[in-house]
């Protein structure tokens, strides 16, 4: 392994454990490292959990949850799948969450195209905030690996109780995903006792990945790329999962004493994962079946064909049997022979075809916007397993520029997130990102009778405690799309606010807006209001100021504070600090970054 891949002994002075928890929509794994001071550390994966059947360096389980009618989990991940779990099930009445991931997303991430499948999202269960649900899988994870770690280490009960209370905690998550919810991300491991309350302190323990860039993390140790990317070539991953695709392109910037990337394009989520397949196999299903007696096992035999068939389907030349029933199963018109159906392969594909054309449309958008020339796409995921997407996808690229290179790595691709967290932790790799959206707030400025923008928009005006007239509405970017920026980049905007008393700035509210829409002139919020939405708000106490009373129009005093917002957009999370002047030096105060839920 070269120099600048090798990973430095750990410099702290304590034991501790790194736990990264990967929970996708349909499957979940965990990674961790045991960090001992003076050695190096080492990536490892919990490999066994209640009642899997299969064990080994890539395992998952299913990110399921059973509750009783009090909501009390009764059984989840692989418990949650296990042979006769149904009787129980029924006899029981418990109520089952899954797919409860796909609750948080942005619900301005979805295309029209996606919106039948996410009708058929199931509730979530008993009046359950999609946060309660995390934190009992949370839990459930955490307490599986607590098992595993005490039963798969030498003096393994006397190691865990060493760790067990300095933990540090990776949470990974979409591509599309951001503050917002990763705030609920942090409330579900607080509800889940993963850190004990939501003071810094706590919250310092917790940090998010996107998933992209923990493939990214996977891809770099795995060393499959290492003499390509030491040339400065781009790499483009396509994470493919249960619910999304995430996809991401990064270039090597080589330094001397360690290896460092920078996103040269702004990353992509899309809801076009392997449910999506599911999704189109149903519908012909339902629809070869109606008006037979088997229309009400159509639920059963798109879960025999997620289970047997999905994975293995590769040739479009070839059919491909579902075993749903017993030998007496038979209507051959409905292509049911012995308690199989038989669907024809070319159907099977255009099951496919829309993931596959997701995929590439967002490729080919990657390639467009990205700053350097990328040479190798790197295909990760449990999607990523199917041969006949990893095929199509292989054929379009060659088609679109022979140069182009697609990699499956050959070992544990659906862990790819769990220990790409963890090296994301320890290596550190991405040291600059690409803002998605135009960031900034929405504040007011004198108003002008002779400006038409500002006439158009009159009724809105109103008399600040200054006594001066101002028109409302004005975005003020402060972080424009497109901008590469590096973790420790400072984006600033100064703004000023106004109050009958010094007292009106105990708690200094400033929300911070992000525009997704594409005119390049945002000036006024009422041009494109929809493409404008509120990410957070920026709390600060500045009442220990010594501010002295001005005197407005009209006679009337009123108190100002002049201030900058200072954004750091550069790391995984946003972060936030006011900034102000005391006779003519600047101060600084921490901000609380609080996001809208």
């Amino acid at each position: 392994m070269p120099k600048y891949l090798s990973r430095p002994p750990y410099t702290g002075s304590s034991r501790k454990l790194v736990l990264a928890f990967d929970v996708g929509t349909t499957y979940s794994g965990v990674s961790y490292s045991i960090l001992n001071p003076g050695e190096v550390p080492e990536i490892r994966g919990v490999t066994r959990f209640p009642a899997q059947e299969k064990t080994g360096g890539a395992s998952k389980i299913p990110t399921v949850i059973y509750y009783d009618s009090s909501g009390v989990v009764q059984a989840a991940g692989a418990e949650a799948t296990r042979d006769g779990i149904q009787e129980e099930v029924d006899d029981k009445q418990w109520i089952k969450a899954e797919w409860f991931k796909l609750h948080l997303r942005p619900s301005d991430s979805i295309d029209p195209g996606e919106e039948a499948l996410f009708g058929q999202i199931p509730p979530l269960p008993l009046n359950k905030t999609v946060a309660e649900v995390f934190a009992d899988f949370y839990r459930y994870l955490f307490n599986c690996t607590a098992n595993y770690i005490r039963s798969s280490h030498a003096n393994g009960p006397l190691l865990w109780s060493s760790i067990r209370h300095d933990i540090d905690f990776v949470l990974s998550h979409p591509n599309g995903w951001g503050g917002r919810e990763q705030a609920v991300l942090r409330q579900a491991a607080v509800l889940a006792g993963l850190v004990p309350d939501a003071k810094q302190k706590s919250q310092d323990r917790i940090s998010f990945v996107t998933e992209g860039e923990a493939s990214l993390h996977f891809v770099i140790r795995s060393g499959i790329l290492t003499s390509n990317l030491a040339n400065g070539e781009g790499i483009l991953i396509v994470d493919a999962g249960g619910g999304t695709v995430d996809i991401s392109s990064y270039k090597q910037e080589k330094q001397e004493k360690q290896m460092s990337f920078e996103e040269i394009a702004a990353p992509h989520c899309l809801f076009s994962g392997s449910l999506l397949v599911n999704f189109h196999a149903k519908q012909f299903i339902r629809g070869l079946l109606e008006d037979s007696k088997y229309i009400d096992d159509v639920d059963y035999i798109v879960r025999c064909f997620d289970a047997r068939c999905k994975a293995a389907f590769k040739d479009e030349e070839c059919p491909q049997y579902i075993k749903f029933g017993n030998p007496r199963d038979n209507d051959p018109d409905r292509s049911i022979r012995s308690g199989q159906l038989k669907l024809d392969g070319h159907d099977i594909k255009e099951f496919f075809v829309p993931s596959a054309t997701a995929i590439k449309q967002s490729v080919l958008e990657q390639r467009t916007s990205g700053s350097k020339n990328i040479k190798h796409v790197v295909l990760v995921g449990g999607f990523s397993a199917n041969d006949w997407l990893f095929n199509d996808l292989e054929t379009f690229l060659l088609r679109l520029d022979p140069t182009l290179v697609l990699i499956r790595p050959e070992e544990h691709i659906n862990k790819a997130v769990s220990d790409g967290a963890i090296s994301f932790y320890l290596d550190h790799f991405v040291r600059a990102r690409i803002a998605k959206f135009t960031y900034g707030t929405v504040c007011s400025i004198p108003y002008d009778p002779n400006d038409a923008a500002h006439i158009k928009r009159a009724a809105t005006k109103f008399v600040s405690p200054s006594g001066e007239t101002r028109v409302p509405g004005v975005f003020c970017d402060i972080l424009a799309k497109g901008t590469k920026v590096m973790e420790m980049t400072e984006f600033r905007g100064q703004f000023n606010q106004v109050a009958r008393s010094s007292s009106g700035f105990q708690r200094m509210a400033s929300p911070v807006w992000f525009y997704r829409g594409t005119h390049t002139e945002q000036r006024w919020k009422d041009l494109d209001p929809k493409n404008y939405d509120r990410l957070c708000t920026i709390y600060a106490d500045l009442s220990h100021l010594t501010l002295s009373p001005r005197r407005g129009r009209g006679g009337k005093s009123y108190y100002r504070v002049d201030y900058d917002i200072i954004l750091l957009f550069g790391m995984t999370e946003l972060k936030a600090q006011i900034a102000w002047r005391e006779h003519g030096v600047e101060k600084r105060s921490p901000a609380v970054v609080v996001f809208d839920l």
